[in-house]
This record gives structure tokens, C-alpha cells and sequence, in this order.
């Protein structure tokens, strides 16, 4: 009886499948079209708006940059808060307005209604009109804060760029109680959603209010969350695994043509050509469709429950422009560019060939490695085992952080309170080194680790000169200290590395006093948060930014200051790959193989020669 009921589950899966492609089909120009202009104007006109409208309020509020250090008392100000509630309803409408007009085309769709953009966009304007309405507020938790956190792909591409920065997620990660209440958090708003997911429907179609669109919802959706849930999944991965099987047979049949001509290289180009552009027209196609397809497959379900249920589905009426000269002009552009395209590809692969173009990557500035708190995936953080793994491990620095004792004595540990890593509930400032000496700081990574001792600075110091390693010390001062940032440099003088130590901080008055004290020691400021003219911070000689912070932008304006980037914590092979896109000067991660491998590859290797590599000794 099981067997069955699956069966029959999996049966109604495939066609509300079929459907979800159906409704796709019906307007497909249409959806097409639209995303590809608002992904444009999202590209060339939104996101600069928003980004100068950030920067338009700092300056009015008095604030050149914006770090940790100073947000609070920057998103505390009645200007600030007043232009930010101003920025995030028009982030709301904008947000909207591709939600409104994909529902619309597919509406048109599901009652087998032809529908141009221009209709579609003149229908959406006049339904976005009712964002504006005080009792239509809970639209924006929705819309800008519910679907982009669970990034389930079901609004605009402009929000759901928005991401949890990797070290807060780490942080989350490694703390039972963060994770458990996060875990619950995603559990609560899977649960709105499930409630809501059809309120966005109603909103639009049915011209309700949205606490109306709400209650039509959760009695719509009663009873069939799960099912729903499901389907959404397995639809999405469907039509992904379509996707792969469709790129993976138009590449094999432009391999048999490739094959069959093969010896002439002027079609050898044009075969590669050919494939370049299949590739990148399909990922365009994919990417502009990501948003359609999940609200397609909503569109269904809303439908067929309605239906069940004996709803009304109303029609919403479309005045259609008749005019096609526009139409057929488009298609004479769209046709001369592919046509360009081909030519001008055909010539450059060709050229390739030939060996007049060079394709190795070639990078002004050596990306270097450094070992977050040491090798601390492989050994206990900071202490003088993990310093050693990162050096076998072949980083070329050293993270470590330093605090000092109640005597005055320099000690490397993260935490200011020692429970975490001794499980002595004191802090470091208020115990003298001789108690901190006798302390086990690595059974709390390995039983095996028992041996391993908190380390003094000088020590680490000592030891990084006889194997030269670089080092990068981060100081973290609790305000009780005198003198903590003379102690660490007359150290890092006393062994004559200073051309080999860079001090690092999260406080900047810290880098200030080490200035005062001597001008030439070379200081970096951290930063969870880099806005605005940091470069006006003229006591760091570089910076550290966390990796979910830094873009091109910001690499760019700092290379051009003659400083350098740092980047923490970069633990994905993805983001290592990125922060060698943007062309950084030091990534921190946990993960030093991965991250020297990566490098290694990204150096090494040229995607398009051992592409064309494939196609000459293939079929």
C-alpha cells in the first residue's frame, strides 16, 4: 500500500512538472525579456543608486568610512534611521515590482493569454501602487528579509545577493546554543513561509489587502505544506538536471562536428566558438529564468489548490499592443549581434591556435597564506604545535593573537577568558604568567594535546626567526593594559623582526599608539566592516577585511593608495577563488592545503587550452 502511495506521490510531482513547464513556455519571450531588463537596470542603475544613496547619507551624518567600531553610533542617528527606512521601501518596491510582473506573465500564461512586456509592466506599476499602504507593512519582512534569508531563489536577484558573512556563520557553527537557536530561527521562518507562500498571490491577483492575502493563504496552504515543500524541491531539481543532460548532449553533438571537421583549424575555431556561446547564451538563459521557475512552480500549486478548494480563479483583463514593428526590429539587432559574435569568436580562437594570444594568468601580486590562529583545524589554536603544522603546511604567516598578563607579561591567546581553551574560568589580565604557565591549553582540541602550554609571545617570536616565518600579531586589549602595545613591539625589536611582523588590531586607537611609539612598525587595521573612505584611517599602513566585505572596488582603491589587502576568513574553495579573482595580497584561512592547492591550480592551469585540449583528442 506504501509503494503505491509514493508512486502516486511522485505521479502528481511530474505533473505539476509538466505544468511548471507549460506555464514557463506559454510567455516565455515575455518572462525572458522582462528579467533580462531588470537585471540590466539592477546592473547599470539600481545598485549604483543604492550603493550612492548609502554613501549620500554617511556624508550628511558626518561619516567618512564606517567600521565595527563606529556603526552603532552611525544607525543610531534620526537621519540615518529616517533615509534608511526611505532606502528600504524603495529597495521594497523595486524588489516588488519583478515579483508583481513574473506573477502577471505567468498568470497570462495559465489562462492561455498572450501578454508583451510592455502590458506586463504597465499592469505591475499599477499593482505596486499598494505597497504604499500602512496595512500592507508585513509585505516588506516577507519580501525583503523571510525569502532572502531561507534563499530558496523566490525573489529578485538583487536581495537575495544578501548573505550571512562566513565568519559570523563559523562563529554560529562552533556554539551549540547559537547553532540550536539558529536552527530554530530557520525552522520559524520555514514555517511563515509555508503559511505565507501563496499571500503574495492573492496580493497581486486578487487585489486584497495582504493581511487578507495572508488568512486566504493559510487556509489555501492547510494541510499541504509538506507536500508543497516537496514539490517545490523536486521540481527545482528537475529542471536542473534537464539543464545538466541538455548543456551535456549540445556539447557532445558540437564535439561529433568537431570531429568530423576537425583538421581544418579555421573550423576547429568556429566549433569552439560555437560552444563558448551555447554555453554562455544557456547560463544566461538559466540565470534569467532562476526567479520564473520557482514562482512558476507556486503559480501551479496556488492553481490546483484553488481548484480543489472550488476558488474562483479570476482573470485579470490585458489591453495588448498590436503594434510589431518594435518586435521585429529587436529580432534584426538580437540576430546581428549573434552574427558578430560568431565572427569576431571564430577569429579570436583562431588567433589562439596560432599562438598569438597568450591566456596563462599572470598576477602582478603573490598571493600569500596565512594560518588563521596557526594550523588550528590540525592542531590546538595558538599554540606552538599549531604554529609549527602551519609552517610544515607551508603558510607564509603566521596568525596569532596576543593579550597581556596582570604582571605584564605578553601571552598568545584569542580569548580574553581562559575557559574556553583551559576551562579556568578567569581572565588573562587578572592572572599572573606563572599561573597561566601551568594551565593545559590543548586537551580541549585532543586528549593528546595535554602537553601543549599558552605560549609567550617572545617564544613565538623566537621561534618564527629561526624558521622564518612572517607573522601576524593581533593585539586584543580589554583597556586595563598600560603600555600593551610598547610591550609587543619591544619584543618583536628585541629578536629584530620588525620587517617580518605586521600589528594587527580591531581597535584602531591601537594602531595609533603604536604608531606614536615607533612610526616605522607596519600596521594593518581589522575590519568586520569596510564603508566609505577608509583610507582617511592613516595610522593602518594596510587593512583586513572580512571576506563577505570585499570587492573589487575596495581592492582597487587600496592598491592605488599603495597599501595592501587583507582578507579573513577564507575557508571555500569558492571564496579563494574569488579573492584571486579581485587580485587580494593575503587571505587568513583555517584551511592552509586547500588554499595552496587552490592557488597552486589557479596559477597553473587555463581552462580554455585544456578545453580545446578535450575537443582535438575527443570522439
Amino acid at each position: 500500500m506504501k509503494k503505491s502511495r509514493i508512486e502516486l506521490s511522485l505521479g502528481d510531482i511530474m505533473k505539476k512538472f509538466k505544468k511548471v513547464v507549460d506555464i514557463l513556455k506559454y510567455n516565455l519571450g515575455a518572462l525572458v525579456k522582462f528579467e533580462l531588463i531588470f537585471k540590466v537596470l539592477s546592473l547599470l542603475f539600481f545598485t549604483p543608486i543604492f550603493m550612492k544613496s548609502f554613501t549620500l547619507i554617511m556624508k550628511l551624518t558626518g561619516y567618512n568610512y564606517i567600521t565595527i567600531e563606529n556603526i552603532l553610533s552611525f544607525l543610531i542617528k534620526p537621519l540615518t534611521i529616517i533615509m534608511l527606512l526611505i532606502l528600504i521601501l524603495l529597495l521594497l518596491v523595486y524588489s516588488m515590482f519583478d515579483i508583481v510582473t513574473i506573477i502577471v506573465i505567468l498568470d497570462s500564461s495559465y489562462h492561455k493569454v498572450k501578454i508583451k512586456v510592455i502590458d506586463a509592466i504597465s499592469i505591475s506599476l499599477n499593482k505596486c501602487k499598494k505597497i504604499f499602504s500602512l496595512k500592507n507593512i508585513p509585505l516588506a519582512f516577507l519580501v525583503l528579509f523571510l525569502i532572502p534569508f531561507l534563499n530558496i531563489g523566490l525573489s529578485s536577484s538583487f536581495i537575495t545577493t544578501i548573505k550571512i558573512p562566513e565568519f559570523i556563520l563559523d562563529f554560529i557553527v562552533n556554539n551549540k546554543l547559537l547553532l540550536s537557536l539558529f536552527l530554530l530561527l530557520i525552522l520559524f521562518l520555514i514555517i511563515i513561509l509555508l503559511r505565507w507562500i501563496y499571500s503574495l498571490h492573492y496580493f497581486i491577483l486578487e487585489d486584497v489587502s495582504f493581511k487578507e492575502a495572508r488568512k486566504k493563504s493559510l487556509e489555501l496552504s492547510r494541510g499541504r505544506h509538506i507536500k508543497d515543500i516537496i514539490t517545490l524541491i523536486v521540481v527545482s531539481f528537475l529542471i536542473s538536471l534537464f539543464y545538466i543532460i541538455f548543456i551535456i548532449i549540445g556539447i557532445l553533438l558540437i564535439l561529433l562536428f568537431n570531429k568530423i571537421f576537425g583538421k581544418l583549424i579555421l573550423l576547429k575555431s568556429l566549433t569552439s566558438t560555437i560552444i563558448w556561446l551555447f554555453l554562455a547564451i544557456s547560463f544566461v538563459l538559466v540565470t534569467l529564468l532562476a526567479t520564473p521557475i520557482s514562482y512558476a512552480t507556486i503559480s501551479v500549486l496556488f492553481y490546483n489548490h484553488k481548484k480543489e478548494c472550488n476558488e474562483k480563479i479570476k482573470l485579470n483583463k490585458i489591453v495588448s499592443n498590436k503594434n510589431n514593428k518594435v518586435t521585429k526590429k529587436l529580432k534584426v539587432v538580437v540576430s546581428l549581434l549573434a552574427v558578430i559574435s560568431l565572427l569576431l569568436g571564430t577569429l579570436f580562437t583562431y588567433l589562439v591556435y596560432k599562438g598569438k594570444y597568450n591566456l596563462n594568468i599572470e598576477y602582478v601580486r603573490t598571493l600569500e597564506i596565512t594560518a588563521h590562529r596557526g594550523a588550528s583545524t590540525n592542531y590546538p589554536e595558538n599554540t606552538m604545535s599549531a604554529f609549527k603544522g602551519a609552517k610544515e603546511l607551508g603558510a607564509d604567516y603566521v596568525e596569532l593573537d596576543v593579550q597581556m598578563t596582570k604582571d605584564g607579561k605578553i601571552v598568545v591567546s584569542h580569548d580574553t577568558n581562559l575557559y574556553r581553551v583551559t576551562g579556568v574560568n578567569k581572565e588573562i589580565i587578572s592572572m599572573n604568567y606563572n599561573e597561566i604557565k601551568e594551565l593545559d591549553a590543548g586537551s580541549f582540541f585532543d586528549k593528546k594535546f595535554n602537553y601543549e602550554r599558552i605560549p609567550l609571545f617572545s617564544e613565538v617570536v623566537k621561534w618564527a626567526k629561526e624558521n622564518n616565518m612572517k607573522l601576524n600579531v593581533e593585539l586584543k586589549p580589554t583597556g586595563r593594559e598600560k603600555d600593551f602595545e610598547k610591550a609587543v613591539i619591544d619584543i618583536i625589536k628585541e629578536y629584530d623582526y620588525e620587517d617580518y611582523c605586521v600589528l594587527t588590531s580591531q581597535v584602531y586607537s591601537v594602531l595609533e599608539n603604536s604608531k606614536k611609539y615607533d612610526k616605522n612598525i607596519k600596521t594593518v587595521y581589522v575590519m568586520s566592516l569596510a564603508v566609505g573612505d577608509v583610507l582617511l584611517l592613516d595610522s593602518a599602513d594596510n587593512f583586513s577585511v572580512e571576506a563577505s566585505n570585499v570587492n573589487k572596488s575596495l581592492v582597487t582603491k587600496v592598491h592605488n593608495a599603495g597599501k595592501e589587502l587583507y582578507v579573513w576568513t577564507v575557508n571555500t574553495e569558492d571564496n579563494i577563488k574569488k579573492m584571486l579573482d579581485y587580485n587580494v595580497d593575503n587571505i587568513i584561512t583555517d584551511n592552509i592545503t586547500l588554499a595552496k592547492d587552490t592557488i597552486m591550480e589557479s596559477k597553473t592551469s587555463n581552462v580554455i587550452k585544456e578545453f580545446i585540449k578535450f575537443v582535438n583528442e575527443n570522439l
